[in-house]
């Protein structure tokens, strides 16, 4: 694999941190799987929800793409960020896939069955380390920058939505601190309460493979789906919505008052108003916070489960990072 160091231009302006907090580096247990070869982003293009396209088109391209793979009923199988590791439209075309490691065999053989006789070939890559890199919240006037890009294989803006950060892609046993000097590895139990925060489902605990429906798991909020590129597997049900413009269900995030048991909830849970109505289900989380599918009717008003006999409340919250029009 040729290893090339990619700079972030933005990237002193983004580390501005709080004063004398460090960037935080998170370990993620995601896999990394190679696609290369000059039909890479066709292939592509056909199994998942994004404009692959734009990985391998002349100019600015971008660095990061995310998207969702479904099935023929357009429900998620697999949630993935793609990344664009070839320079330039004179080189091969080489993506990495990043996806659930739970999935990785699965998501392997989904691809070689679609792969017939295309020219491409799909790899997992052990050899590489991906991170999560997450700024303070305050402003100050840090100014770490990567002074050993050659360590790192890319660093790119998540492409999801600001608040997620940054992705880096090192060799492992990378220095972290040599590659963004300053920053610290943090706790990725920290990595998961900042999504919940945020309401950034991720892997299949928050988009369960099969029921999780793409615009519900807000697709279009965080740029991983295009509605002008063609067909793909899944696109009929999805574009119809879309087209219909009537979404009444939705990805939030939840809070409770206080850290739940070590048991937690388990995922598929009632969600209900104080009348007994039906809300919508939990889908995952940790601590105080979590994710739920939730009636966007009943977003702002008391919540509440049924826990070991118990009545617990819970409040969901619209993330400030959606759309303006999207939170009224």
């Amino acid at each position: 694999m040729l290893v090339r160091a990619i700079t972030a231009p933005g990237l002193r302006r983004w580390c501005r941190g709080r004063r004398g907090a460090a960037v935080a580096c998170f370990p993620l247990g995601r896999a990394l799987l190679g696609v290369r070869g000059a039909e890479a982003a066709v292939f592509l293009q056909g199994l998942l929800t994004n404009d692959v396209t734009q990985l391998v088109a002349a100019g600015d391209a971008p660095s990061a793409l995310y998207a969702h793979a479904l099935n023929v009923q357009g429900r998620c199988l697999y949630d993935v960020i793609l990344y664009r590791l070839h320079g330039s439209t004179a080189e091969e075309p080489h993506i990495l896939l990043e996806c659930d490691s739970s999935v990785l065999d699965s998501i392997q053989k989904h691809l070689k069955l679609y792969k017939i006789r295309r020219k491409v070939t799909i790899t997992p890559c052990p050899e590489l380390s991906l991170w999560a890199v997450i700024p303070g919240e305050q402003p100050g006037d840090t100014t770490s920058l990567p002074k050993r890009a050659d360590q790192a294989l890319l660093l790119t803006p998540d492409p999801r939505t600001e608040v997620m950060g940054w992705r880096l892609i090192a060799k492992k046993g990378a220095n972290l601190s040599e590659i963004i000097p300053g920053s610290q590895i943090g706790d990725v139990q920290d990595y998961h309460r900042h999504r919940y925060k945020q309401g950034i489902p991720e892997g299949v605990e928050d988009l369960p493979p099969g029921i999780a429906l793409p615009l519900e798991s807000n697709l279009a909020f965080m740029n991983g789906i295009s509605f002008t590129k063609g067909c793909y597997i899944g696109q009929e049900l999805t574009a119809r919505t879309h087209h219909m413009g009537v979404i009444r269900k939705r990805l939030l995030p939840v809070r409770f008052p206080g850290p739940l048991p070590g048991t937690g909830i388990p995922a598929g849970t009632d969600i209900l108003t104080e009348s007994g109505k039906r809300a919508g289900k939990y889908r995952a989380g940790g601590g105080e916070l979590g994710i739920a599918l939730l009636r966007l009717a009943h977003v702002n008003e008391p919540l509440c489960i049924t826990l070991g006999g118990d009545r617990v409340r819970l409040s969901a919250s619209t993330p400030q990072w959606w759309p303006k029009a999207a939170a009224k």
